[in-house]
This record gives structure tokens, C-alpha cells and sequence, in this order.
């Protein structure tokens, strides 16, 4: 993807340095949550068995549904004209983003978009393994979405946000806001379906094509 004509140039150093930027006001901002779960304020428990083992599966995907509904209506707050041009058009600049650009973002928007995932264990009990475990996995899911690969015609393209989904919103903004999955963009009306003919390959394919055409002439 860096041969794409919208890759920026030092892209990849630019999303590094980016990320590492925000790293400390994300972490300032975030640290009145960890605070209150460390004194005890939040419903994360010891015990898997304390709400029994069903609620201890259950939590999972009422995790995810929960994290994924509240981070749409954020992302899409976000790209309301007023908030964008200073919060989140710095994480747009990666039209074409690698997974560095995962984390690039407005210390504001990257702690804004964080926001349901600790909101969600001061309103509802989680296992405290089973909440670092999530709290990691999510951080894994946001890398890979962001490789700009457009693999499509996989079994659940219509119901996970993938890294096709995410690719379409880099490059058409507003579409595809949602972090797992489809649902929320359907009910939405932001839903853009990937297919081969968004591909950013395609751009690659046609200046390789004329640059070949050029040397041949």
C-alpha cells in the first residue's frame, strides 16, 4: 500500500510519532479510571463464580455490543464538522493508514473513543481477568483494522466491521463508524459495503500501469 498515490510521504514515521505524542495525555486523561478501579469505585470482581459462570460467558459479548454501540455514536460525534477539524482530522490524514496509524490520534479523540470501555465496568459487574483480557484484545482489533487490506467475500463481511470496513472510512470518511461490527452503521445509514471496486489496490494497479506505459513510450 505505501506505492498508493495517496500514501503520504515518511507516512509510517509520521503515525509513529503521532501516536507517541498522544500516549501521554491518552494516559493522563484515562488515569482517573484506572484510579477508581484500583480504590474499588468499579464492578470488576475476583471471583469468576460470583455471578455464575452464564453471566461470566454473557459478559463478553454484552461487552462488546455495549463498547461497539457507545464508540459509533462517539466516532460519528467526532466527524460533526466542529469537533472534527480539531479533534479527530488528525487520524484522517492516514488515508491509507498501516497499523501505526492505529493509535495516532488527537490525545482528546483517542481518550473520547476509549470512553465506553472503562465506562463499562462502573455500571456493569466484569471479571477483572476476563476485563484485561478485553481491554487488550481491543487494543489488538483497532492494529488490525487499520492494515488497509480489502480482502473481501469473507463469511462475516456483512456482520464485522473488519479491516475492509475501516479502510472504506479512512478513504470515504463517513461511512463504517463502528469498531466490531455492521449493526450500528446499518441502523445508522452510515453502512458502506466493501467490495473489490473500492480497493486501493485498484489506484496502485493504474499508476503502475501508466508508469509502465510511460517507460514502454
Amino acid at each position: 500500500m505505501m506505492k498508493h498515490p495517496r500514501f503520504l510521504k515518511n507516512q509510517v514515521k509520521l503515525e509513529i510519532q503521532c501516536a507517541l505524542s498522544a500516549f501521554p495525555g491518552m494516559t493522563l486523561l484515562t488515569l482517573p479510571w484506572f484510579l477508581g478501579e484500583v480504590r474499588g469505585y468499579s464492578q470488576l470482581y475476583d471471583d469468576p463464580a460470583k455471578y455464575g459462570y452464564a453471566y461470566l460467558v454473557l459478559s463478553v459479548p454484552f461487552f462488546l455490543v455495549f463498547t461497539d454501540y457507545l464508540v459509533y455514536w462517539i466516532h460519528r460525534l467526532l466527524h460533526h464538522p466542529m469537533l472534527y477539524k480539531h479533534l479527530h482530522k488528525p487520524h484522517h490524514k492516514w488515508l491509507i493508514p498501516t497499523p501505526f496509524a492505529s493509535h495516532a490520534f488527537h490525545p482528546i479523540d483517542g481518550y473520547a473513543q476509549s470512553v465506553p470501555y472503562h465506562l463499562f465496568i462502573y455500571l456493569f459487574p466484569l471479571q477483572r481477568w476476563v476485563y484485561l483480557g478485553l481491554f487488550v484484545a481491543v487494543n489488538f482489533w483497532s492494529i488490525f483494522i487499520h492494515d488497509s487490506d480489502m480482502i473481501t467475500g469473507n463469511t462475516f463481511i456483512n456482520i464485522v466491521n473488519g479491516p475492509a470496513h475501516h479502510t472504506l472510512h479512512h478513504l470515504y470518511f463517513t461511512c463504517n463508524y463502528g469498531q466490531y461490527f455492521t449493526w450500528a452503521d446499518r441502523w445508522g445509514g452510515s453502512y458502506k459495503h466493501p467490495s473489490a471496486e473500492f480497493d486501493p489496490m485498484n489506484d496502485i494497479k493504474l499508476v503502475d500501469a501508466a508508469a509502465a506505459k510511460h517507460k514502454s513510450d
